[in-house]
């Protein structure tokens, strides 16, 4: 009997102890798991959120012994500098001379006695052969800039670039990797990101402000010439070992085609009527690559229908940028909103269509008022995909993006000997047959007094003005009809699908809502089945079957 109870003690024992060092096990792995997690989180902490958890007196002192010697070293800093800025920004200020000067150029430039500050140091996840460092800066030095203008009526101005205010993010790329001292061939800086840039000019002896339009114009001259030869994507290239440095340089990779479709819900910036809302769209900043879409006047819900195309040169950080603004006539135009889609988001020769909220700050986001929504439909198409199409000498190189795309789209078909004559992209129609068969609807809003409505559809063609209705059904919210009706599409790259949801009264007609789309997809895909959201309702769906007849053709 004994042996039988020490025998279950130890067999209860040895469980427990199973148990026990299985837990302790899981226990362990998971810290393990945690440590790699925060150690990972470490290494992806960027300089913001180290300032943001490191109190300043606790910076660490590799940072203060950094800008300790910065500080002595400045003089030598400031001339070498001081040329570099000269010899690349120079000409990229004479490139952006507005027409009302005859010259621009520096006459003075140094960078004074006050170095700027680091604030943060941080190193980046690299392609193999490279590092790359980004250093933030804080600046507001005595600098002595100095540029000669002269006006197209004679006058010669000595402008001074006073009060220098800077904030910003230098990228730094030491590449390629060698095995000779200093370990690198070249440095690359660029301006990663300009968290703020202020200053004012001040014409010597004078008042600038006497000539009028001068200094607005001299301030935007200047904004897009660093715009444009510091500021990220561009980069500087430093050699420090002899070598040919030039696959280092600035290049476009592909192309995003951008196609405007429409806006809902924007916020109405006028007293009287509506807004009058247009679309300003850039991937980089500069007056000379930014695209402005035509006014809608008097429209909260605007539909532009209009074609974009934007060179890329860093599809992993670039994005782009749509401001919809309300035009005020002769005074400056009213923000309504903006917002921003990542190049990284999209999938290379992948047409996306996107809602994009608008918001008040691109840096804050975060926006609880309702300022509205865009809608885009973006294709990104990067060089070399197709080396036919990216050939000069080829007759559909004068294609767009997305007509090259389209065009592969209609299968069966001698795209070559289609484009052969083509000399622009002007050129290029996609024209055929458009069957759309309404097939129901879901969840309708109730516009009777019973709760139920008596809906129909009408279907229209933005560019032709082509019409068509189903029929009406009544005293349903999830009315089913089946019925298809087919347009005849002379230019499928610039056409849109309307379909809008109608109740139909005695009395009257009240609309519920509609649905806008592209035919981009449908072209591509030749037949297409899918629940489309209607908007203006809360919950009503439409379910439609597209079918595409293609027949490309080229205009005479």
């Amino acid at each position: 009997m004994g042996f039988l109870v020490g025998y279950i003690l130890g067999f209860a024992l040895g469980i427990c102890l199973v148990v026990g060092f299985a837990r302790y096990q899981s226990v362990r792995s998971k810290r393990r798991s945690d440590l790699a997690a925060a150690i990972a989180a470490f290494a992806k902490m960027t300089i913001q959120d180290s300032r943001k958890i490191i109190p300043p007196l606790l910076y660490p002192s590799w940072l203060k012994w950094l800008n300790h010697h910065l500080a002595k070293i400045w003089p030598y800093a400031d001339e070498a500098a001081s040329e570099l800025i000269r010899s690349s920004v120079e000409p990229i200020l004479e490139q952006y001379r507005p027409v009302i000067l005859a010259a621009l150029k520096f006459s003075k430039l140094t960078l004074g006695t006050v170095a700027p500050q680091f604030t943060g140091v941080s190193t980046l996840e690299s392609e193999a052969g490279e590092i790359v460092m980004e250093l933030e800066l804080q600046w507001d030095g005595n600098p002595n800039i100095v540029l000669d203008i002269k006006t197209r009526v004679g006058v010669a101005l000595p402008v001074q670039v006073k009060n220098i205010k800077f904030t910003g993010v230098f990228r730094l790329i030491f590449k390629p990797l060698v095995d000779e001292f200093p370990c690198f061939g070249a440095v690359c800086f660029s301006l990663r990101q300009k968290k703020n840039l202020d200053f004012t000019l001040k014409v010597i002896g004078g008042d600038i402000s006497a000539i009028p339009g001068v200094s607005n114009a001299l301030e935007n001259t200047i904004r897009d010439a660093l715009e444009d030869s510091i500021s990220w994507p561009v980069r500087q290239i430093i050699p420090i070992l002899p070598g040919d440095y030039s696959y280092l340089e600035l290049k476009p990779v592909g192309t995003l085609e951008v196609k405007l479709i429409q806006a809902k819900e924007l916020t109405n910036k006028d007293i009287i009527g509506k807004s009058d809302p247009f679309v300003d769209l850039f991937i980089r900043p500069l007056r000379a690559r930014t695209k402005t879409s035509k006014t809608i006047n008097n429209q909260v819900n605007p539909i532009w229908n209009e074609h974009f195309e934007f060179l890329v040169e860093d599809v992993s950080t670039q994005h782009l940028t749509i401001r919809v603004s309300d035009d005020e006539g002769i005074q400056a135009a009213e923000l309504i909103g903006c917002a921003q889609m990542p190049l990284s988001d999209l999938v290379p020769g992948k047409v996306k269509d996107v809602w994009l909220k608008l918001v008040k700050n691109l840096e804050i986001q975060r926006d609880h008022k309702n300022r509205g929504q865009v809608h885009l439909e973006l294709l990104y198409c990067p060089f070399g995909t197709d080396s036919a199409f990216m050939n000069p000498s080829n007759p559909d190189f004068g294609l767009t993006s997305m007509e090259r795309a389209l065009l592969q789209g209609t299968g069966g078909i001698d795209s070559a000997s289609l484009v052969k004559s083509a000399s622009t992209k002007k050129d290029f129609v996609i024209r055929g047959v458009l069957s759309v068969t309404v097939i129901s609807a879901e969840d309708l809003p109730s516009t009777d007094l019973r709760g139920k409505s008596d809906p129909f559809v009408v279907l229209m063609m933005k560019k032709s003005d082509q019409k068509s209705k189903s029929r009406v059904l009544n005293d349903t919210l999830n009315p089913v009809w089946n019925q298809t009706f087919d347009f005849v599409v002379e230019d499928g790259l610039h056409e849109l699908l309307m379909l809008e949801v109608w109740d139909h009264d005695t009395f009257g007609k009240d609309k519920m809502g509609r649905c806008i789309m592209t035919l981009t997809r449908v072209i591509l895909e030749e037949e297409v089945t899918d629940t489309f959201l209607i908007d203006g309702t809360p919950s009503g769906r439409l379910n439609l079957h597209l079918k595409w007849a293609p027949q490309p053709i080229i205009r005479d």
